[in-house]
Protein backbone atom coordinates (compact mmCIF):
# COMPACT_ATOMS: atom_id res chain seq x y z
CA UNK A 1 0.00 0.00 0.00
CA UNK A 2 2.84 2.36 0.90
CA UNK A 3 4.60 1.51 -2.35
CA UNK A 4 1.40 2.14 -4.29
CA UNK A 5 0.91 5.58 -2.65
CA UNK A 6 4.57 6.42 -3.30
CA UNK A 7 4.18 5.41 -6.94
CA UNK A 8 1.03 7.53 -7.36
CA UNK A 9 2.75 10.48 -5.66
CA UNK A 10 5.74 10.12 -7.96
CA UNK A 11 3.48 9.98 -11.01
CA UNK A 12 1.49 13.07 -9.97
CA UNK A 13 4.70 14.93 -9.10
CA UNK A 14 6.10 14.03 -12.48
CA UNK A 15 3.01 15.40 -14.22
CA UNK A 16 3.16 18.63 -12.21
CA UNK A 17 6.86 19.06 -12.81
CA UNK A 18 6.41 18.31 -16.50
CA UNK A 19 3.46 20.69 -16.77
CA UNK A 20 5.34 23.46 -14.98
CA UNK A 21 8.31 22.96 -17.22
CA UNK A 22 6.24 23.22 -20.36
CA UNK A 23 4.38 26.29 -19.07
CA UNK A 24 7.47 28.33 -18.23
CA UNK A 25 7.99 30.70 -21.19
CA UNK A 26 11.35 31.26 -22.78
CA UNK A 27 12.61 34.65 -21.53
CA UNK A 28 13.82 35.51 -25.03
CA UNK A 29 10.28 35.05 -26.40
CA UNK A 30 8.68 37.86 -24.36
CA UNK A 31 6.31 39.88 -26.53
CA UNK A 32 4.04 42.85 -25.98
CA UNK A 33 1.01 43.98 -27.94
CA UNK A 34 1.26 47.41 -29.56
CA UNK A 35 -2.33 48.60 -29.84
CA UNK A 36 -1.31 51.48 -32.11
CA UNK A 37 -0.13 49.05 -34.79
CA UNK A 38 -2.36 46.16 -33.68
CA UNK A 39 0.49 43.68 -33.60
CA UNK A 40 2.80 41.83 -31.24
CA UNK A 41 6.36 43.07 -30.75
CA UNK A 42 9.40 41.38 -29.32
CA UNK A 43 10.67 43.00 -26.14
CA UNK A 44 14.10 42.89 -24.55
CA UNK A 45 13.92 40.25 -21.75
CA UNK A 46 15.49 42.78 -19.39
CA UNK A 47 12.30 44.84 -19.68
CA UNK A 48 9.89 41.99 -18.87
CA UNK A 49 9.15 43.20 -15.34
CA UNK A 50 9.03 46.83 -16.42
CA UNK A 51 6.35 46.16 -19.04
CA UNK A 52 4.02 44.84 -16.34
CA UNK A 53 4.33 47.91 -14.12
CA UNK A 54 3.24 51.52 -14.15
CA UNK A 55 5.49 54.19 -15.60
CA UNK A 56 8.21 55.71 -13.35
CA UNK A 57 7.01 58.25 -10.77
CA UNK A 58 8.53 61.18 -12.60
CA UNK A 59 5.77 60.82 -15.21
CA UNK A 60 3.00 61.34 -12.64
CA UNK A 61 0.79 64.35 -13.31
CA UNK A 62 1.80 67.45 -11.33
CA UNK A 63 1.75 71.24 -11.32
CA UNK A 64 5.16 72.70 -12.21
CA UNK A 65 6.84 76.06 -12.67
CA UNK A 66 8.11 76.87 -16.15
CA UNK A 67 9.31 79.99 -17.91
CA UNK A 68 7.38 80.57 -21.13
CA UNK A 69 5.91 83.31 -23.30
CA UNK A 70 3.14 81.02 -24.51
CA UNK A 71 -0.39 81.99 -23.47
CA UNK A 72 -2.38 80.05 -20.87
CA UNK A 73 -4.27 77.23 -22.55
CA UNK A 74 -1.34 76.32 -24.81
CA UNK A 75 -0.07 72.74 -24.91
CA UNK A 76 3.68 72.16 -25.29
CA UNK A 77 4.88 68.59 -25.92
CA UNK A 78 8.59 67.92 -25.33
CA UNK A 79 9.02 64.59 -27.11
CA UNK A 80 12.62 63.97 -26.02
CA UNK A 81 11.75 64.42 -22.34
CA UNK A 82 8.37 62.61 -22.74
CA UNK A 83 6.40 65.42 -21.08
CA UNK A 84 3.28 67.34 -22.10
CA UNK A 85 2.76 70.77 -20.51
CA UNK A 86 -0.61 72.47 -20.33
CA UNK A 87 0.08 76.15 -19.58
CA UNK A 88 -2.33 77.31 -16.86
CA UNK A 89 -1.01 80.77 -15.99
CA UNK A 90 2.07 82.95 -15.82
CA UNK A 91 4.97 80.51 -15.60
CA UNK A 92 2.71 77.70 -14.36
CA UNK A 93 1.70 74.47 -16.08
CA UNK A 94 0.28 71.03 -15.50
CA UNK A 95 2.84 68.44 -16.57
CA UNK A 96 1.87 64.99 -17.79
CA UNK A 97 4.00 62.02 -18.77
CA UNK A 98 3.53 60.80 -22.35
CA UNK A 99 4.63 58.14 -24.78
CA UNK A 100 5.78 59.35 -28.22
CA UNK A 101 6.71 58.17 -31.70
CA UNK A 102 9.38 55.54 -32.11
CA UNK A 103 12.48 56.15 -34.25
CA UNK A 104 11.49 57.40 -37.67
CA UNK A 105 8.04 58.53 -36.52
CA UNK A 106 8.98 61.71 -34.65
CA UNK A 107 7.69 65.08 -35.81
CA UNK A 108 7.45 68.73 -34.74
CA UNK A 109 5.53 71.91 -35.40
CA UNK A 110 2.53 73.99 -34.36
CA UNK A 111 -0.94 72.49 -34.72
CA UNK A 112 -4.40 72.97 -33.23
CA UNK A 113 -6.99 70.77 -31.58
CA UNK A 114 -10.02 70.84 -33.87
CA UNK A 115 -11.90 67.79 -32.65
CA UNK A 116 -12.43 66.05 -29.30
CA UNK A 117 -14.02 62.63 -28.79
CA UNK A 118 -14.83 60.55 -25.74
CA UNK A 119 -14.11 56.82 -26.15
CA UNK A 120 -13.24 57.33 -29.83
CA UNK A 121 -13.44 54.68 -32.53
CA UNK A 122 -10.27 53.85 -34.42
CA UNK A 123 -9.85 53.60 -38.18
CA UNK A 124 -6.41 52.22 -39.12
CA UNK A 125 -4.71 54.18 -41.93
CA UNK A 126 -4.78 52.43 -45.30
CA UNK A 127 -0.97 52.24 -45.32
CA UNK A 128 -1.02 50.39 -41.99
CA UNK A 129 -3.68 47.96 -43.18
CA UNK A 130 -1.62 47.11 -46.27
CA UNK A 131 1.63 46.85 -44.31
CA UNK A 132 0.17 44.52 -41.72
CA UNK A 133 -1.65 42.38 -44.28
CA UNK A 134 1.72 41.61 -45.90
CA UNK A 135 2.88 39.96 -42.66
CA UNK A 136 -0.37 38.13 -42.01
CA UNK A 137 -2.04 40.59 -39.62
CA UNK A 138 -5.48 41.63 -40.82
CA UNK A 139 -6.66 44.82 -39.16
CA UNK A 140 -10.32 45.74 -38.87
CA UNK A 141 -11.56 48.56 -41.09
CA UNK A 142 -12.85 50.21 -37.93
CA UNK A 143 -12.77 49.45 -34.20
CA UNK A 144 -15.49 50.90 -32.00
CA UNK A 145 -14.55 52.84 -28.88
CA UNK A 146 -14.00 51.00 -25.62
CA UNK A 147 -11.42 49.88 -23.09
CA UNK A 148 -9.60 47.72 -25.68
CA UNK A 149 -9.46 50.47 -28.29
CA UNK A 150 -5.92 51.74 -28.98
CA UNK A 151 -7.06 55.38 -28.64
CA UNK A 152 -8.14 54.85 -25.05
CA UNK A 153 -10.67 56.95 -23.16
CA UNK A 154 -10.28 60.25 -25.02
CA UNK A 155 -8.77 61.59 -28.23
CA UNK A 156 -7.77 65.13 -29.19
CA UNK A 157 -7.37 65.44 -32.96
CA UNK A 158 -4.52 67.61 -34.24
CA UNK A 159 -4.89 69.73 -37.37
CA UNK A 160 -2.52 71.88 -39.42
CA UNK A 161 -4.83 74.57 -40.76
CA UNK A 162 -7.83 72.60 -42.02
CA UNK A 163 -5.78 69.48 -42.71
CA UNK A 164 -5.99 66.54 -40.33
CA UNK A 165 -2.40 65.56 -39.47
CA UNK A 166 -3.60 62.03 -38.56
CA UNK A 167 -1.82 62.52 -35.23
CA UNK A 168 -3.73 62.44 -31.95
CA UNK A 169 -3.23 63.03 -28.28
CA UNK A 170 -5.00 60.00 -26.88
CA UNK A 171 -5.26 57.59 -23.98
CA UNK A 172 -3.74 54.15 -23.64
CA UNK A 173 -4.40 50.98 -21.68
CA UNK A 174 -0.66 50.27 -21.64
CA UNK A 175 0.57 52.40 -18.71
CA UNK A 176 4.08 50.96 -19.01
CA UNK A 177 4.42 52.65 -22.44
CA UNK A 178 4.45 56.14 -20.91
CA UNK A 179 7.99 57.47 -21.19
CA UNK A 180 8.83 55.31 -24.20
CA UNK A 181 9.20 55.82 -27.96
CA UNK A 182 6.66 53.29 -29.16
CA UNK A 183 3.87 54.87 -31.22
CA UNK A 184 3.56 55.76 -34.89
CA UNK A 185 3.73 59.46 -34.03
CA UNK A 186 0.68 59.94 -31.82
CA UNK A 187 1.05 61.23 -28.27
CA UNK A 188 -0.27 58.70 -25.75
CA UNK A 189 -1.24 59.41 -22.16
CA UNK A 190 -2.61 57.47 -19.23
CA UNK A 191 -6.40 57.29 -19.56
CA UNK A 192 -6.87 59.22 -16.31
CA UNK A 193 -4.50 61.92 -17.57
CA UNK A 194 -6.06 62.29 -21.01
CA UNK A 195 -9.47 62.57 -19.33
CA UNK A 196 -8.04 65.36 -17.16
CA UNK A 197 -6.49 67.17 -20.14
CA UNK A 198 -9.67 66.70 -22.17
CA UNK A 199 -11.56 68.82 -19.63
CA UNK A 200 -8.94 71.59 -19.79
CA UNK A 201 -8.20 71.85 -23.51
CA UNK A 202 -10.75 73.53 -25.76
CA UNK A 203 -11.38 73.30 -29.49
CA UNK A 204 -8.84 75.64 -31.09
CA UNK A 205 -6.16 74.99 -28.46
CA UNK A 206 -2.65 75.67 -29.79
CA UNK A 207 -0.32 72.69 -29.56
CA UNK A 208 3.46 72.98 -29.93
CA UNK A 209 5.30 69.74 -30.60
CA UNK A 210 9.02 69.97 -29.83
CA UNK A 211 10.43 67.20 -32.00
CA UNK A 212 13.38 64.83 -31.51
CA UNK A 213 16.64 66.71 -31.02
CA UNK A 214 14.96 70.12 -31.18
CA UNK A 215 15.92 72.76 -28.61
CA UNK A 216 12.93 73.27 -26.31
CA UNK A 217 14.34 76.47 -24.79
CA UNK A 218 12.77 78.67 -27.47
CA UNK A 219 9.36 77.59 -26.20
CA UNK A 220 9.89 77.12 -22.47
CA UNK A 221 12.38 76.49 -19.71
CA UNK A 222 11.60 74.20 -16.81
CA UNK A 223 12.75 74.65 -13.23
CA UNK A 224 14.20 71.59 -11.57
CA UNK A 225 13.28 70.96 -7.95
CA UNK A 226 16.39 69.32 -6.37
CA UNK A 227 14.26 67.56 -3.75
CA UNK A 228 11.94 66.02 -6.36
CA UNK A 229 14.93 65.09 -8.52
CA UNK A 230 16.46 63.26 -5.54
CA UNK A 231 13.20 61.30 -5.15
CA UNK A 232 13.09 60.43 -8.82
CA UNK A 233 10.59 63.15 -9.74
Amino acid sequence: MVLRIAAIFALVSGIVISTNFVAVPDASAERVYDYTEMRWKNVDPNRRKYTRKAAPRKFNRRVVSIQTKEKPGTIIIHTDAKFLYYVTGQNKAIRYGVGVGREGFGWNGRVKIKRKVEWPSWTPPREMIIREAKVGHHLPARMKGGIDNPLGARALYLYKGNQDTMYRIHGTNQPWSIGLNLSSGCIRMLNKDVEHLYKQAKIGTNVIVVGPGENANKYFKSYTNPFLAFLGG
